[in-house]
């Protein structure tokens, strides 16, 4: 979708410590990102705006070189939000704590530079892009190429980095919801159930496992570290790292198993974390796939669907072979076939998150342009 598409849209990925932008034309980047200081905490509110802004002027200028001009500002920025109307807050926002009273960033930046400007969640876009021009699309053509008839029209997309996030689509379309409030970060932790599940599936939560398992709280390691140390390339408390690292796979695989009982489709996972699935993923699958006991002892599955890791090679290969059964229409000489195998797949992203987020941002405006042009408001 949108392949062919002339039009250029600005984006931008919101990020707590930096804003980069770029713009997107057919589907591809036309502008190489631009980084700029998000000066979230300990500036004025001001400050960060006048970053969004130089941010969007800069691109605008690349883009005015090569003759091109903008259809639509479209990006990602944290909540809570009354995204639909370009509202970011009012309320408390852990990344950006200047904008708890409420600002219309959205009007602001469409009088500013004069088009559409489109925000939304971070992990909505994520997943958006996905659905459109990765996970999916890549999950259905590998499941055509092995002779499979099934194809998956939903996703689930999660985030695993600052914060734990979460979108979905369900056939190509992106879930807003009623209060453009979509999100997992305040679960229930799967082993304290006081405390919400970003506690335990989020760069700090790994950091803070860490500490506890090698009986050092006041090391001072990143996430990246501590994978270096996992994979011994580094010095430090192996065993430790990696219980770290397995730990967060319990508790988010505790999270996404809930999330994927209520929405049915592939699963996709994209943030920084990923490059330390290796070590989250046994500990996630163990967990989608566990049983649960009923009051009178039996036992039933955590999911109705399988999971599987469509990243390992073997697992694919049974995931798309399925179970085809014949079922007997009673009374009639005839049956109807059927996939007698639930299955889900969860699969990392091979994007960089900011690469889907953009072009989730993309897809958005345009069809938020096109839908208006074809029903205008009367």
């Amino acid at each position: 979708m949108y392949s062919k598409d002339e039009r250029t849209v600005i984006t931008l990925d919101a990020g707590g410590s930096n804003f980069d932008f770029s713009a997107i034309r057919g589907n591809k980047i036309v502008v190489e990102k631009i980084n700029k200081p998000a000066y979230a905490h300990g500036h004025p509110l001001q400050r960060c705006i006048d970053s969004i802004i130089e941010g969007f002027e800069e691109v605008t200028e690349r883009l005015q070189s090569q003759g091109l001009s903008a259809t639509a500002i479209s990006f990602a920025f944290p909540g809570p939000a009354d995204y639909l109307n370009g509202i970011i807050g009012p309320g408390f926002i852990p990344a950006f704590p200047e904008f708890r009273e409420g600002v219309a960033l959205g009007r602001l930046l469409e009088k500013r530079f004069n088009v559409p400007v489109f925000i939304n969640n971070d992990a909505d876009l994520f997943v958006y892009g996905e659905a459109l021009a990765g996970a999916l699309p890549r999950v259905n053509q590998r499941l055509k190429d092995m002779g499979s008839c099934k194809q998956y029209r939903n996703l689930i997309g999660f985030t695993w980095g600052t914060g734990f996030g979460f979108g979905f689509t369900v056939n190509g379309q992106m879930h807003l919801g009623d209060n453009s409030c979509t999100e997992i970060f305040c679960l229930p932790h799967k082993k304290r159930s006081d405390m919400m599940v970003e506690d335990g599936v989020s760069a700090r939560a790994i950091k803070r496992v860490y500490g506890e398992f090698a009986g050092d709280k006041n090391h001072h390691l990143e996430p990246a570290d501590i994978y270096a140390i996992a994979e011994g390339t580094r010095p430090g408390a192996g065993d430790a790292a990696r219980q770290a690292f397995a730990e967060m796979g319990e508790i988010a695989g505790h999270a996404i198993a809930t999330a994927v009982s209520l929405i049915d489709g592939i699963v996709v996972i994209g943030g920084g974390l990923r490059h330390a699935a290796k070590y989250i993923k046994p500990a996630l699958f163990q967990e989608m796939n566990r049983t649960l006991s009923t009051l009178s002892g039996d036992r039933v599955r955590r999911l109705q669907s399988h999971a599987y890791d469509l990243d390992d090679d073997l697992q694919f290969a049974e995931f798309a072979k399925g179970e085809t059964k014949n079922i007997q229409v009673k009374g009639y000489n005839d049956c109807v076939t059927c996939n007698a195998r639930k299955s889900i797949g969860v699969t990392i992203s091979t994007l960089d998150a900011s690469v889907s987020v953009s072009l989730g941002a993309y897809a958005f405006a345009l069809h938020e342009i096109d839908s208006a042009i074809s029903n205008p408001v009367l």
